[in-house]
């Protein structure tokens, strides 16, 4: 496992030892978000991670991933930080480390609200437009992703 980071928070670059214990508070604010076994199943499937973890805390505070197709195209889906580690640097140096990361890849897209465009160009990422689809009303990936089962 690669191992980067201060001695409080070390960033890691695998999930290598990481349970579903250590990924819980995640996905605020979300309808219906992914139960700890399944992020680790999310985070298993991506192409890169870094993961920001405390070790005062025994857990991660933090992650960014990747999906790529190892040349040409990245896109980074996901970057949390919890609510009560957020406005330390932690996100901005997730982002640093998965863009040197993907830096041999052309181009490295990433889809976000308009409340945190700064955020990425103070990182040198610019805005373009985006088309995207999101399937709200389809039952079956909803009913996979409730923690307690149900729909909503």
């Amino acid at each position: 496992m690669s191992e980067h980071g201060s001695d409080s928070m070390r960033y890691l670059e695998s999930i290598e030892g990481i349970e579903p214990s250590h990924l819980e508070g995640f996905f605020q604010g979300w309808r219906c978000k992914p139960t700890p076994q399944q992020f680790l199943a999310i985070l298993g499937g991506s192409s890169r991670v870094v993961l920001a973890w405390d070790a005062s805390s025994a857990r991660v505070v933090g992650f960014i991933n990747a999906l790529s197709d190892g040349r040409l195209m990245a896109f980074i889906p996901l970057l949390e930080v919890l609510p009560a580690f957020r406005g330390r640097g932690i996100g901005s140096a997730l982002v640093r480390r998965m863009l040197t990361r993907l830096n041999e890849h052309y181009a490295v897209d990433v889809v976000c609200d308009a409340d945190v465009v700064s955020f990425y160009k103070r990182h040198d990422l610019r805005s373009g437009h985006s088309m995207m689809r999101r399937n709200y009303e389809w039952p079956q990936p909803l009913a996979n992703l409730c923690e307690d089962g149900t729909q909503e």
